[in-house]
């Protein structure tokens, strides 16, 4: 069994050198939540150099008035940590030759999807490699202002085509555990920052095909002896229970359609700390029926109550990429009725930076990187008040700034 005290490593490896210059950036006048656990600062100066916040102070900092810059105007305005969300695909057509695809569309793209949302960074959890490579690259050079992007590359059970992915579309389908082993390994091998394994697969009106326990072991063997993680994408209980005695550290989904973990599971989850993503969206896109859309949301909200209340780790995801509900409200409302705003508000920040170990991110704080989204409202009035965005900064950089803030 895989124990959770693994140390990732690949966060600081796979770090962007974003471009952030010797730029000063203030934020003054708002209301500032340094981490899910700590009071309020009213009326907060946030002070950015090279990157880095410098300053979180009530009032003046007494930082010097420079001509170079850049000022927010945060009045009235709430700002937390830079929000992560951790399953994204960038598999939309748009991203189709990322590396000469002109960047000016890739950005309008970008904002749609992730940026004007908060997302500073993200776990992308299957896509064409080359393409993401390409786009991560770019944002690197400063060329599209963007998240960080993490690359978990994809594998499937042989025979495992889900229904819902275009019949022509090539997957990566293991046989056997030596092929899983030599899979993992060459994503790894080509700078990706972990592995998905697809522990069952959905066929529609035939069976769900499940990831054999040996080629689940395999595959996070490899991946885990490098020090990265591996995401699991369950369908039914035995995809879930292969890939919880297979070692995986993260479920990228609930199981709506099993209607409740077993009290086994909760258990293994807890005595593993495996992470969930909840994607409580995605259920009302995969049917047309309202009916059933609605059984399958409460099924999920249901699911992540009782994993919740063992004191699990929530890492927020969407799924976004594969379906094109952008908009975060709903997520957080469905969220809501299982959490506080201070735990939803975790998900988006500590609780990833905690679990992928990455110290820089997750708090507004002296030190850290300068990842932070000003809202417009308090999400502790209304959670859906994280989808309000005003600006989203990442390492000092405005990546977003909605039009109702630069008209104000």
């Amino acid at each position: 069994m895989v124990s959770k005290v693994l140390t990732f490593v690949f966060v600081a490896a796979s770090l962007p050198a974003f471009a952030s210059g010797s730029n000063v950036l203030v934020c003054a006048g708002a209301k500032v939540y340094p981490s899910p656990a700590a009071p309020a600062i009213e009326n907060a100066t946030v002070v950015v150099r090279d990157g880095k916040i410098v300053a979180v102070a009530t009032g003046s900092t007494g930082e010097k008035k420079s001509s170079s810059a850049t000022r927010l105007d945060c009045r009235d305005r709430v700002v937390v940590a830079g929000f992560w969300n951790s399953h994204v695909h960038f598999t939309e057509p748009v991203w189709d030759h990322a590396a000469s695809a002109p960047a000016a569309k890739l950005e309008a793209h970008m904002q749609e999807m992730l940026t004007q949302w908060g997302f500073t960074t993200v776990w992308d959890l299957g896509s064409m490699p080359q393409d993401t490579l390409a786009l991560r690259k770019r944002i690197a050079a400063g060329e599209i202002p963007g998240p960080q992007i993490l690359m978990a590359g994809d594998i499937f059970p042989k025979g495992g085509h889900p229904v819902y992915l275009p019949a022509e579309m090539q997957l990566p389908e293991a046989a056997t555990p030596q092929e899983a082993e030599q899979m993992a390994r060459q994503y790894l091998d080509m700078g990706l920052d972990g592995i998905k394994l697809f522990a069952g697969a959905f066929m529609g009106n035939k069976p769900v095909i499940n990831m054999d326990l040996n080629i689940v072991k395999a595959a996070a063997d490899v991946a885990h002896t490098q020090g990265k993680p591996v995401f699991a994408h369950p369908q039914n209980y035995a995809g879930v229970d292969n890939a919880l005695n297979g070692g995986v550290d993260i479920l990228a989904h609930t199981i709506p359609n099993e209607g409740h973990y077993t009290p086994a599971e909760l258990e293994q989850m807890k005595r593993q700390h495996t992470a969930l993503i909840p994607t409580l969206t995605l259920w009302t896109t995969v049917v047309p029926d309202v009916a059933t859309q609605n059984k399958l949301v409460q099924a999920g909200v249901d699911e992540l109550r009782s994993y919740f209340a063992e004191g699990g780790t929530v890492l927020f995801g969407t799924d976004v990429g594969f379906i094109s509900k952008y908009d975060t409200a709903q997520e957080y409302e469905f969220m809501g009725r299982v959490m506080g705003w201070r735990d939803i508000l975790a998900s988006l920040t500590t609780n990833p930076s905690t679990y992928f170990h990455a110290p820089g991110k997750g708090r507004v704080a002296k030190g850290m990187d300068a990842d932070f989204v000003v809202l417009e409202a308090d999400p502790a009035v209304d959670v859906r008040n994280f989808a309000r965005i005003a600006y989203t900064v990442r390492r000092g950089q405005v990546i977003f700034e909605s039009a109702q803030s630069h008209a104000r």
